[in-house]
């Protein structure tokens, strides 16, 4: 450019050069953004970085994803399939603007944290971040009853309309915090159980029990052939039919609120495509555009597990004891009432992990197809109470043991009064979709796990109790008779419960005791009072 005056225009030129280098700089690997460029998570960990990065950078990696608002640019979206991962009933109508997103069958959310949220990333989310669990099976959920075709936007699979009511299994959405000890728990907890499947022998049974939790009977007739039939609160998804030749895998699956997902990376894995439109590599194949929104390897398998430990070294929740001494009174009563009424039968206090479980791995030994196993990578371990992690954590005691106080026993218990309590689900997710026992609907629930639920309202498994109390008072099935025994109780003793229950929360970042008071200062258990 020339002015007249045979100068060139500095600004300009400066203007030029600036441009010029940010657009180098954009280019670089590693580089924070490009220019003009819209994406959550401009950087990905290559397959292979997870074994090379040190710890807290691999977590602070999964953390990003966990809370990135993904767009378009990263893959968001998934104008060609269902949640479930399947192709649209009707690719004809693909969900792209305005069917973009979707409340009932998703796409439903930008970011993970964007339900899993409360206290903050990580935590449990409000009544407006429930998920309408199996509503995924769905294109896109219209309820436009002139529609017909199965899966596509009212007719199910049998070709009948489907209402808000019944579509969908509507579930509040849960904390992660703690989640690598669960996970660690149920993986043990699998291999008991394993261990005493192996050695039944044909004409024989056997009790399943680990870790003091009892799962009934396990069988085989003179044959060889396996009975299930007294096998209890272990998910369908890990039994098998009596009469069959295969054994049961009898896993444990700790994810999902009724029992179905096995592993922090299964549950990732399924969440991304589900809530998101995010295809991973591991799922859907490397260099495949499985949705058709023109992008393929949306997440890496390195990502996934990035993310996956971020979820698995959370903080443990733990206690907030007032220091007044009529709090301290009734928190100690409550919690002593809480066992005295058997609410401690199915909420264990405690279960212990040996000294080997503590150590994370990755991938879960467990895993099922579509997800990372044994032999896809090399192992990766985190010491689940290394000093560098997130505090609190759980200290091992002397025998190396570590006792994990989430007051659950991870087992699935039928929690109505009959098929019409409000609280059963209109369908079970541990059948065929499809099937008479899927439509038939659900009464059994994995065991809240109650450390921090006070840091996560609403409550039970469809978030639609506000308080604690009405959660207790909600109990039926397997838990009437602890209800029963609450509703027996004075009014004092009955708030003296609710009182403990309020305790148990998710302690403010880098808190390092389990217990503290109300200002976060650390403080012994208050002693338990002794009833004339």
């Amino acid at each position: 450019m020339n002015t007249g005056t045979g100068r060139q225009p500095k600004t300009a030129l400066g203007s030029m050069a600036a441009t010029a280098a940010l657009a180098v700089l954009a280019a670089e690997p590693g580089s924070a953004t490009e220019i003009g460029g819209e994406r959550a998570m401009p950087v990905h960990l290559q397959d292979g970085e997870e074994f090379r990065q040190p710890l807290r950078h691999l977590i602070r990696h999964g953390e990003r994803l966990f809370s990135a608002a993904w767009t378009v640019q990263d893959g968001a979206g998934r104008p060609l399939s269902k949640g479930t991962g399947d192709p649209l009933s009707d690719p004809g109508a693909p969900l792209v603007f305005p069917r973009n997103f979707n409340r009932v069958s998703a796409p439903d959310s930008n970011a993970c944290a964007g339900c899993h949220n409360r206290p903050r990333p990580g935590g449990g989310g409000d009544i407006v971040a429930n998920v309408f669990v199996l509503g995924q099976r769905f294109d896109f959920a219209t309820f436009d009853g002139i529609d017909t075709v199965a899966t596509r936007g009212t007719a199910d699979e049998l070709g009948r309309p489907r209402t808000l009511q019944n579509i969908a299994n509507e579930r509040s959405t849960l904390g992660m915090f703690g989640a690598g000890y669960i996970e660690m728990l149920a993986r043990e907890m699998t291999a008991d159980l394993q261990a005493i499947r192996d050695s039944v022998r044909p004409g024989s049974s056997a009790a399943l029990a680990t870790k003091g939790v009892d799962f009934g009977v396990l069988a085989r007739s003179p044959d060889g052939r396996w009975i299930t039939s007294e096998v209890q609160g272990i998910p369908g998804a890990s039994l098998v039919p009596d009469g069959s030749v295969a054994p049961p895998s009898l896993i444990i699956r700790p994810f999902h609120q009724a029992g179905r997902v096995v592993s922090l990376r299964e549950f990732s894995n399924n969440a991304f495509n589900h809530h998101h439109g995010i295809q991973t590599t591991e799922r859907f194949g490397s260099g495949i555009d499985a949705d058709g929104d023109g992008l393929a390897d949306e997440l890496t398998r390195a990502d996934v597990t990035a993310v996956t430990l971020f979820q698995a070294t959370l903080p443990a929740p733990g206690r907030v004891i007032p220091r007044d001494s009529t709090f301290e009174l009734a928190i100690a009563m409550g919690e002593r009432l809480f066992r005295e009424i058997g609410c401690d039968q199915c909420h264990r206090p405690t279960l212990t992990l040996s000294p080997a479980g503590r150590t994370f791995s990755e991938p879960n030994p467990y895993n099922p197809a579509g997800n990372l196993r044994r032999g896809d990578a090399p192992e990766l371990l985190v010491d689940l109470a290394g000093a560098q992690l997130p505090p609190p954590r759980l200290r091992p005691g002397r025998d190396g043991a570590v006792e994990v106080p989430a007051y659950t026993d991870l087992k699935l218990h039928d929690m109505c009064d009959g098929e019409d309590d409000p609280n059963a689900e209109p369908l079970d997710m541990q059948a065929a979709p499809g099937s008479r026992a899927f439509f038939a609907g659900n009464c059994r629930f994995l065991t809240r796990k109650l450390w921090g639920v006070a840091s996560e309202p609403p409550y039970f498994h469809h978030g639609k109790f506000t308080t604690l109390r009405e959660a207790v008072l909600g109990h039926g099935g397997d838990g009437r008779r602890s209800r029963e025994a609450f509703e027996a109780l004075d009014a004092g003793d009955r708030d003296a419960v609710i009182e403990f229950l309020k305790s148990l929360q998710v302690l403010p970042p880098g808190t390092r005791a389990l217990v503290v008071d109300e200002h976060g200062r650390p403080r012994p258990l208050p002693r338990s009072p002794h009833r004339p």
